[in-house]
């Protein structure tokens, strides 16, 4: 085993019993919701994944130990840091291990310390992308890049307006990405269930989902499966008003000169500012509803 990384009990001991496990990242506790409303969000979803027959593994990497399975405790101290605590994609984490440093994990790291755990399948919000105007400025998510290598289906209500999603479609189409739309043949758009993008195949069941993974996995084939599960349909946001509130966000970060890895928060706060805490409720019951979703298909998945 890695030397540096922690398995839970609770989460070793399902895995070894061959327990369905989700995943869940930690930079939705520390650099997506304000506190306390992250600590609760991240308690709730652990709670919704066990009430669907499944063990959560919240992810993160503290004290320069990459942790598969937090306690309640250590998800308090995360959201209590808040933005003190370093966003961790694949590039951080030689330093923060280190250094022994803490770090709050995206979707990259969260899958890459997944798949060293063993856990097949991850519930998350939304995942990046190909950044608006990237044809100047090649900003792209690592977490694309990370889908094409790593083995881990992700689980999410698709990719934020913030992002082009044509060129995020395209991209995960040029390595390989398979990207599932969960009862739907339409791309959401995380606070929307309608982006007007299709996706590659619709899927209607957990069962299959599990089927198409455990196909892919034995035909030796790399890298992860996107499926886009849309926020239920009384929590989404008029398309109309969510992009309002994305093209001001955009424009005054462009304005204040916020790019990398500071843009994505900074828009997720201003967003939520504009349109009068909305979109952080969208954002707590979309969490959830993968969370129901990912517990399903890990069942799915242990009973192959």
């Amino acid at each position: 085993m890695n030397q540096y990384l922690e398995i839970s009990g609770e989460v070793q001991e399902a895995l070894r019993s061959g327990k369905p496990v989700v995943a869940l990242e930690s930079t939705i506790i520390s650099h997506g919701m304000p506190y306390p409303q992250n600590v609760e969000t991240a308690l709730r979803v652990e709670q919704t994944i066990r009430d669907n027959g499944a063990v959560p593994a919240t992810i993160a990497i503290i004290g320069g130990k990459l942790k598969a399975g937090c306690t309640a405790e250590e998800i308090e101290y995360l959201g209590k840091k808040g933005q003190a605590v370093t966003k961790a994609s694949r590039r951080d984490l030689p330093v923060l291990i280190a250094r022994g440093e803490d770090g709050a994990t995206t979707v990259t790291t969260t899958m890459i310390i997944a798949a060293m755990a063993g856990i097949k399948v991850f519930a998350t919000g939304g995942i990046g992308g190909v950044h608006r105007g990237a044809q100047q400025t090649f900003d792209i998510s690592a977490d694309l890049e990370e889908l094409a290598e790593t083995p881990v289906m992700v689980i999410c209500a698709g990719a934020k307006s913030i992002l082009d999603l044509g060129l995020t479609l395209e991209y995960l189409e040029t390595k390989g990405v398979p990207v599932i739309g969960y009862g739907t043949d339409e791309l959401p758009a995380f606070y929307t269930r309608h982006s007007g993008f299709g996706v590659d195949y619709r899927i209607d069941t957990p069962e299959e989902l599990a089927a198409a993974f455990r196909a892919k996995e034995a035909c030796g084939l790399k890298g992860g499966m996107l499926v886009t599960n849309p926020i239920p349909e009384e929590y989404s946001m008029p398309v109309e008003v969510i992009n309002a509130a994305i093209d001001q966000a955009i424009a005054e970060a462009n304005e204040q000169g916020i790019h990398g890895k500071a843009c994505t928060p900074f828009l997720l706060a201003r967003v939520k500012d504009l349109t009068g805490g909305d979109s952080l409720a969208a954002n707590i019951q979309l969490v959830l509803n993968n969370a129901r979703l990912a517990a399903q298909t890990a069942k799915c998945l242990t009973l192959s």
